[in-house]
């Protein structure tokens, strides 16, 4: 088995949500997705949706992508920039992202995050929540995850398709 596939196992949970005729859809994503995040992002907008869709992927308990694509735009958040040491698909969100230097990541602080604060804050979740939700030490990935959701207004359907009980 190799490094990849190995690193796909340790894929909590890969969702997808759009808006098609104003209602929320949300779907269980493949792993093979999450081998890097334009793999990721292709996939979403072959999804369409009202305005684009976003992706939503737990890793190993350990850290979180958020990815959104509107058109041609792709609009990412990770969770804790570190994880690029160890996870492929936090790499490739900090190649993409091209603003932090990948001999730097010792230096920056533990569950720091890298990206787009901002990427959902047109669908009710602002930075500062967005903030708030990472500064959580005892959250999992998925429960940050499940709150964002909830925060968009796909709560329940997000914790159905992730196979999460209801908080």
């Amino acid at each position: 088995m190799d490094e990849t596939t190995t690193q796909l196992d340790d894929v909590d949970l890969a969702v997808a949500a759009y808006r098609q005729g104003g209602r929320w859809v949300v779907q269980e994503m493949t792993l093979e997705h999450c081998e890097d995040v334009e793999l990721l992002a292709d996939a979403l907008r072959r999804l369409g949706g009202d305005t684009g869709a976003i992706g939503l992927v737990s890793v190993d308990e350990d850290f979180f992508v958020i990815v959104r694509v509107e058109g041609e735009r792709t609009r990412v958040l990770l969770s804790d920039a570190s994880a690029a040491e160890d996870w492929d698909l936090a790499e490739t969100v900090i190649d993409l992202l091209d603003e932090i230097d990948p001999d730097d990541l010792d230096e920056r602080d533990e569950d720091e995050p890298a990206g787009d604060l901002g990427l959902l804050a047109d669908l009710g979740v602002s930075e500062d929540a967005l903030e708030e939700l990472l500064d959580d030490p005892d959250a999992y990935p998925d429960e940050v995850l499940s709150d964002v959701a909830r925060l968009i207004g796909f709560g329940e359907q997000f914790d159905d398709v992730a196979g999460l009980a209801p908080a």
